[in-house]
């Protein structure tokens, strides 16, 4: 297979660094969500500034920092799916970046797990192709290297309900089909989303500290698909109650 060609060469034909220049006082720690109307939503209840923006074929995504507490810390709202999220990220590296946590929604393959209940991954299967670019072909790959610990703690301290466990990173959603599901729960894997994977693969690549969290959305795990509080606009409350959170976490944590 093409993609157990994994090349450890940190220099590539084309280089982050080598088109995207650092600047200068740009957040050490950035925090990004995938939800346009949460990430709305956050900016609204600071005074944002625009620092940077990251440009893609077809769109622009703006950068900002905020002021929290005594701490700079970056917004910025998440391309989704895996190859896009992580040369958005490739870029912030280069501009200065060196901790990002990142937060959003993702499919349940256990119907006990509650709608925008937080799941912490452990580990994630592969089912994409970006994080084959990053670390050596292998199934599954670890995620929150060295932050679990200090989550678990985070959540504890704060009375939080949480579940730790492994899911299924894909990058085609509609090609989800039943027996595929079937198997990814026999191996374990509780959630289901578009990055983590590969995310988790670029972070050790490149040296970046990651925080990666998710709150449920749609439960996969039932006859018919529920989508339940997938929308953007579905169960607000709750979820800016998560993105206060995730702002607290990077703070804390990091």
């Amino acid at each position: 297979m093409i993609l157990e060609e994994f090349d450890p060469n940190k220099e590539a034909v084309i280089n982050p660094g080598g088109i995207i220049n650092v600047i200068d006082g740009f957040p050490e720690v950035v925090v990004s969500c995938f939800s346009r109307v949460t990430f709305d939503r956050i900016l609204s209840n600071y005074n944002p500034q625009q620092i940077a923006s990251v440009s893609f074929a077809n769109l622009v995504i703006p950068v900002y920092k905020i002021e929290y507490r005594d701490t700079e810390i970056g917004l910025v709202n998440a391309y989704v799916g895996a190859a896009g999220s992580v040369g958005m990220f490739e870029d912030l590296t280069s501009m200065g970046m060196k901790k990002l946590l990142i937060f959003g929604t993702c499919g349940v393959l256990d119907a006990r797990i509650k709608d925008t209940s937080i799941i912490i991954p452990n580990r994630a299967v592969r089912d994409e192709g970006t994080s084959y670019h990053y670390a050596p072909a292998t199934d599954e790959i670890d995620t929150n290297v060295g932050m679990i610990a200090m989550l678990e703690d985070y959540f504890n301290r704060h009375d939080l309900s949480y579940t730790i466990g492994k899911v299924w990173t894909t990058d085609a959603f509609y090609r989800e089909t039943r027996s595929k599901l079937e198997r990814r729960k026999q191996a374990g894997c509780i959630a289901v989303d578009m990055e983590c994977s590969a995310l988790a693969a670029f972070a050790q690549f490149r040296g970046i500290e990651l925080i990666h969290f998710f709150y449920a959305a749609d439960n996969l795990d039932t006859e018919v698909w529920d989508a339940r509080s997938l929308s953007n606009h579905h169960r607000l409350d709750e979820k800016d109650a998560i993105a206060s959170i995730a702002l607290d976490i990077a703070y804390s944590v990091f």
